[in-house]
């Protein structure tokens, strides 16, 4: 498996090589805009969905002093790295990692009230069906959080696709649409139009 098709699943050397390198640079800018648009403190549950090296969850539990946080990735060896990054706040309780498929979700319904996914929506194939499992375990009103560096208008974002099998890149409409059929309502999209960065916040319909 070649460096860039780690990114679909993280495996071997090459993938831990890979997700140190999305723990620095780009990522972590990416990651540091999507977030200044959520007040983060007043999440108490919060899931980090395909967390990939643990940076963001890392985040998480930093800028949301008073919650636990889930990191959940289906590459074992995303997780021993989060594992690794977030020890401290495993040992304290504060903190979880887990393998988890987005398609075939463990958690309670209503366990989070907020879920991250930063870039890793590419790779979920049916978007509805995952968009549809989040809802089920966030809790009425909670927030769903996306985060692409991509936004699909711009014809350079899809020659990564060409290099990694399996990866999709969705436009604003395709995901938003996709989030209105699986129980959101109110959708805000936050764009950084230079970079080409696009996040989207949804917030589950009450039930």
């Amino acid at each position: 498996m070649g460096y860039l098709q780690n990114a679909r699943q993280p495996k071997g050397i090459l993938g831990k090589i890979l997700l140190s390198h999305m723990n620095s640079g780009k990522h972590k800018a990416l990651s540091s805009w999507g977030l200044s648009h959520l007040n983060l403190k007043k999440y108490l549950s919060i899931l980090d969905m395909g967390c990939g090296g643990g940076a963001n969850v890392a985040t998480l539990l930093r800028e949301s002093p008073n919650a636990k946080v889930v990191g959940a990735d289906y590459s074992d060896v995303s997780v021993s790295k989060s594992r690794k990054i977030n020890s401290k706040a495993i040992k304290r309780g504060r903190c979880r990692i887990q393998l988890e498929n987005v398609h075939d979700l463990s958690f309670k319904d209503g366990e989070f009230d907020l879920v991250t996914a930063f870039e890793t929506v590419y790779f979920w194939g049916d978007l509805e069906d995952a968009f549809k499992r989040i809802c089920k375990a966030l809790k009425s009103g909670g927030m769903f959080f996306i985060c692409n560096e991509a936004d699909g208008d711009h014809i350079e974002d899809y020659e990564v696709v060409k290099k990694i099998s399996g990866m999709k890149i969705y436009k604003e409409n395709e995901i938003t649409d996709a989030l209105t059929a699986s129980g959101f309502g109110k959708v805000t999209v936050k764009r950084k139009s230079e970079n080409h960065w696009i996040c989207f916040i949804a917030e589950k319909q009450n039930s």
